[in-house]
């Protein structure tokens, strides 16, 4: 389970920084769904991880924490910059 932490979560990341040379805003927010999709991947090994007492309580709480401020901060860029694709047609 550890290592599947580690690849989504190191995903997120990774399409997070492959976005800011993106060819157009649609491909922008493509790698903001992928980086987006990696988190909630990464927020479900996180669960599993604290049912299976891999990790206690207090660390899940503070995991748990800083992916649902990386969800949240992902699904808002994503909403924007669909709004902006919106205006332009």
């Amino acid at each position: 389970m550890s290592k599947q932490v580690y690849r989504s979560g190191t995903s997120v990341g990774a399409n997070i920084r492959e976005s800011r040379n993106a060819q157009s805003t649609s491909d922008f927010i493509n790698k903001l769904n992928i980086a987006l999709k990696e988190a909630d991947e990464t927020q479900f090994w996180i669960e599993l991880l604290f049912r299976t007492q891999f990790i206690n309580e207090s660390e899940y709480k503070s995991i748990n924490t800083d992916i649902d401020e990386i969800i949240s901060i992902l699904t808002a860029s994503i909403k924007t910059n669909k709004k902006k694709i919106n205006k332009q047609n």
